[in-house]
């Protein structure tokens, strides 16, 4: 087996800085974890490309649009890629996968830990952001579909899961069941 990089290494550290439990793919820079987010589970892939000293990481969560409203997914997931400055929602359909996917250049061979936490929770942010969007489109009867304002659903704030601060505890009051 080959140790692994530099680069690689980092990654794996800067997991391990923040508690994140992780199982490293065999033969591969790649680790994988799960998170469970406010409104999903994320299953997360990083992946070290050394030759290019970048990092990608990727997060998946499931989900199956009806044939009626799948149309109107995919101009969902399109609108919301252009309010974006970082990484990209993409649709598994073989798999039936909602992907986001973040990708970073780096200076040194040591990656920064920091960087690496924040493309991290920039992946579980986006995809829980999206995740209750999806659902009422998805609600959404088909004889009312194309009044729906995919436009105005991405503006929508009263979604949005509760922002932890610096010490991880969740700002404002808690969520009753």
């Amino acid at each position: 087996m080959v140790a692994p990089s530099i680069q690689f290494n980092s990654v794996i550290e800067a997991f391990g800085q923040q508690g994140w439990h992780h199982d490293l793919v065999e033969g591969r820079e790649v680790l994988q974890t799960q998170f469970e987010a406010h409104h999903t589970r994320i299953h997360v892939l990083a992946q070290a490309f050394t030759n290019l000293n970048a990092l990608a990481i990727v997060g998946e969560t499931p989900v199956q649009p009806p044939k009626s409203h799948e149309r109107a997914f995919l101009e969902l997931l399109m609108r919301a890629n252009k309010m974006l400055t970082l990484g990209g929602f993409e649709f598994d359909f073989e798999r039936q996968l909602l992907v986001f996917r973040t990708t970073n250049l780096f200076e040194r061979e040591k990656y920064d830990a920091d960087i690496i936490a924040s493309m991290v929770h920039c992946i579980i942010a986006e995809l829980d952001r999206l995740t209750p969007l999806i659902n009422i489109l998805f609600k959404t009867k088909e004889d009312v579909l194309a009044d729906l304002s995919l436009e105005m659903l991405l503006l929508r704030e009263d979604l949005l899961p509760p922002v932890p601060d610096e010490d991880g505890e969740w700002d404002g009051e808690e969520e009753e069941l």
